[in-house]
C-alpha cells in the first residue's frame, strides 16, 4: 500500500500562560511511502515522528493536508476504517487474556460481514503466532512471558487484522539491549515476509537505520532529510543530520577555508578544492581519522580503548567543539601511548563542511 503524504501539518494549540504560542508538531510533511517498505521515522524527542505516525493512523486530524491509501484519501475516516495496524510502546495487552485471546480481541469486535466465522478467527491468529514464533505460547497470560515475547504478542495482534499498514511506535523502547537486537531482526523479517508497508518510529538511529529501507529525519516538526539510511549518513544535507546520526557521533571543528585548504587552528589538513575562503564547521566521522604519523592533524593523547575488531583513540583538539575525540581505527593499528600526542591524516569522505550561519552542507570539488 503506497501511502502518500500531502503538506501535512498539525498545530496544537498553546495551552497555558506560559507558552507563548501554538505548537507546530508537524510542518508541511510532504512525501510518497512506497508499497511495501519499511520507513523509518527518524528523531529526537518532540520532533513530531510520534504525531507524524498518530496522523497516519487516524488518532490525530491534521490542522492541514491530505493522506492517502493508494489512491484512496483517508484524511477524514477514523482510524477502524484505514486497515492500519498499530503497534505500541507498551505493548498494551490485556493481562487476564491469555497469548491467543488477546491476538483474536481486534477480529472480535469486527461487526457485520467483515467479521470472520470463529474458526476462520483461529486460523488466523494461529498464523500470525507462527510468523512471530509465540504458537507454543497461546495459553499463557501477558504476565508468563517475557517483555519480548509481550512484543511479539502485540505484533500479532496487530497482524492479524490483515492490515494494508503496519505502525509501530517505538516498540523496541521496553527491551533490553540483546532483546532490542533480537526483536528488531524479527521485525524486518515479517515486513519482508508480509510486505506489509510499515512505519516504524523511533529515537534510536541505530534501531533505524539497521532495518529501514528508507528513513525520515526529523526536528521539531520540520523534515530535514529523506533518504536510504546509508545514503543519508554519507550524505548528509545540514550539520543536524551529520550530528544525529552515527556511533560514535561525528566529530566537528570549528575551522576555516584558505585558498582551497581546510585549516584548524593554523594547520592546514585536508585539500577542499572548490570551496570559497570562508569560516565553517567541519565534521570528521570517528572512522575518518586515519593513524600516521607524518599525519597534518595532531591531537593531544588521552588512551587508547581496545574494542576487540577496531581501536577508539582518545584524545582532543583545542577546535573540536565537544572536547573531546573518539577516533576509531583498525585493531591491527598500533598506537604509541608513551607519547603525548597522536597524529592523523583525514578521509575526505569522511570530512563534511557546513556553513557557520546556516549549518548546510557546503560541496567540495571531487570529494
Amino acid at each position: 500500500m503506497q501511502i502518500t503524504l500531502q503538506n501535512l501539518t498539525k498545530v496544537f494549540p498553546k495551552r497555558g500562560k506560559k507558552e507563548t504560542g501554538d505548537v507546530i508538531a508537524v510542518n508541511d510533511f510532504t512525501f510518497v511511502i512506497p508499497d511495501g517498505k519499511l520507513i523509518g521515522l527518524l528523531g529526537p524527542s518532540g520532533c513530531g515522528k510520534s504525531t507524524t505516525l498518530n496522523l497516519i493512523s487516524g488518532l490525530e486530524k491534521p490542522t492541514r493536508g491530505k493522506i492517502y491509501f493508494g489512491e484512496d484519501d483517508v484524511t477524514g475516516l477514523p482510524p477502524e476504517s484505514r486497515g492500519v495496524g498499530l503497534v505500541f510502546q507498551n505493548y498494551a495487552l490485556y493481562p487476564h487474556l491469555t497469548v491467543l485471546q488477546n491476538i483474536l480481541f481486534p477480529l472480535q469486535n469486527l461487526k457485520g460481514a467483515e467479521r470472520p466465522t470463529k474458526e476462520q478467527m483461529i486460523q488466523r491468529a494461529e498464523e500470525a503466532a507462527k510468523l512471530v514464533q509465540i504458537e507454543q505460547l497461546m495459553e499463557r497470560r501477558p504476565s508468563e512471558l517475557s517483555g519480548g515475547q509481550q512484543q511479539r504478542v502485540a505484533i500479532a495482534r496487530a497482524l492479524v487484522k490483515l492490515p494494508r499498514v503496519l505502525l509501530l511506535d517505538e516498540p523496541l523502547s521496553n527491551l533490553d539491549a540483546r532483546l532490542r537486537l533480537q526483536t528488531r531482526e524479527e521485525i524486518r523479517r515479517i515486513q519482508r515476509e508480509t510486505g506489509i508497508t510499515t512505519i516504524f518510529v523511533t529515537h534510536d538511529q541505530e534501531e533505524a537505520m539497521s532495518i529501514s529501507d528508507m528513513i525520515v529525519v526529523m526536528k521539531e516538526g520540520v523534515v530535514h532529510q529523506i533518504g536510504a539510511p546509508q545514503d543519508v549518513y554519507d550524505e548528509p544535507k545540514n550539520l543536524f543530520v551529520a550530528q544525529f546520526l552515527g556511533t560514535p557521533p561525528i566529530h566537528v571543528f570549528d575551522g576555516s577555508v584558505r585558498a582551497g585548504s581546510l585549516y584548524l587552528g593554523g594547520t592546514p589538513v585536508l585539500d577542499v578544492p572548490g570551496v570559497a575562503d570562508q569560516e565553517v564547521y567541519a565534521a570528521v566521522r570517528p572512522e575518518g581519522f586515519v593513524l600516521n604519523a607524518d599525519g597534518p592533524l595532531c591531537c593531544q593523547l588521552s588512551r587508547v580503548e581496545i574494542m576487540g575488531r577496531d581501536t577508539s583513540v582518545v584524545c582532543s583538539h583545542e577546535c573540536c567543539t565537544s572536547g573531546t575525540i573518539r577516533a576509531i581505527i583498525p585493531a591491527e593499528n598500533r598506537v604509541d601511548q608513551t607519547l603525548p600526542t597522536v597524529r592523523f591524516s583525514l578521509k575526505p569522505n569522511k570530512v563534511f563542511l557546513f556553513d557557520r550561519s546556516t549549518q548546510e552542507r557546503i560541496a567540495v570539488s571531487n570529494a
